[in-house]
């Protein structure tokens, strides 16, 4: 394992006048276009420069564009480490590059993501999948879930979870009182339950128990097919979506190369770029480190 030289962020750390953060970042699988995405973020002028980055990551143990068991096990190695090293509040934030998770399985790796590695190492059950990007800010109900199960897996207190997670985080941004649009699950939002029930039965009784917190004005179930447009013009703050690609599809469509993946209820910062490996152009110098740089930019801000 190859990684930076680190002190601990307990110290807090200082340049100068100023308080730096350590900001950890992992290579993702070395096959892939992690190593180049995270060398030109870091070498981009959109980095703020008042931080401190680690690059954690066997750079040596991938061949670009042919993943492996051995580059799979780098890429848990490096994610295992970071964990260890944030609980031992050596940084205040992780940023991750994109790993394989076919690879990751086939040595044992028993979770859908990254998402849930990080939840699992910090004990935590109460957590969520938010991306967003210069046009939306989606927060996902339900994540890595077969599209078949999400209609037996929708509950209201997952709807809640990430409906209080993500007011928090545009909280933390600086939205004093969000805007916050929840989508439905069928077409029409249900159509007065002529294409289901799931809006009445679970999102509409959700939405109330938000709203009675008082920490964002939820509004919805609305038409799935409408409410990204509504809040890509502005009217939301962001969008709960039930299942990962009614969220995912529009914000890509729109904040591909600027959306950032973070990992709501952590005890610490996770980011990450919004896109996977991408094999087939890893080595050939043409990856685009944007949604990095914004990973990375949002990581710094959060960790103020």
């Amino acid at each position: 394992m190859k990684f930076f030289p680190i002190v601990t962020w307990q110290n807090l750390l200082r340049q100068g006048s100023l308080i730096v953060a350590r900001i950890i970042i992992t290579i993702g699988d070395p096959a892939g276009i992690g190593p180049e995405i995270v060398d030109l973020a870091l070498a981009s002028a959109g980095i703020p420069k008042k931080h401190q980055f680690e690059i954690i990551g066997d750079r040596s143990a991938g061949t670009p564009g042919r993943p492996n068991q051995r580059s799979a096990a780098a890429a848990l190695e490096a994610l295992e480490l970071a964990a260890l090293e944030l609980k031992n509040g050596k940084a205040a934030a992780v940023v991750t590059a994109p790993v394989c998770k076919h690879q990751l399985k086939t040595i044992g790796f028993p979770f859908p993501g990254q998402t849930e590695f990080f939840a699992n190492a910090f004990g935590v059950t109460h957590y969520g999948m938010l991306l967003t990007g210069k046009h939306l800010t989606v927060g996902l109900a339900t994540i890595h879930e077969p599209l078949s199960r999400v209609s037996q897996l929708l509950c209201a207190d997952s709807i809640i979870n990430i409906g209080k997670l993500t007011a928090r985080f545009l909280h933390q941004r600086g939205t004093g009182h969000p805007r916050i649009a929840v989508a439905g699950l069928n077409p029409h939002a249900g159509e007065n339950g002529e294409f289901g029930d799931e809006e009445t039965r679970i999102i509409r009784p959700a939405i109330e128990s938000l709203n009675a917190l008082g920490i964002a004005e939820f509004k919805g179930p609305g038409v799935p097919d409408a409410i990204f447009r509504d809040a890509a013009r502005g009217n939301y703050d962001a969008v709960l979506a039930m299942y990962h690609d009614q969220g995912l599809i529009p914000l890509k469509l729109l904040d591909f190369d600027n959306a950032v993946n973070v990992t709501l209820g952590l005890p610490i910062i996770r980011t990450s770029p919004d896109h996977g490996t991408a094999f087939d152009i890893a080595g050939k110098g043409v990856a685009d480190p944007s949604s990095m740089i914004s990973a990375i930019k949002l990581a710094c801000e959060l960790a103020g």
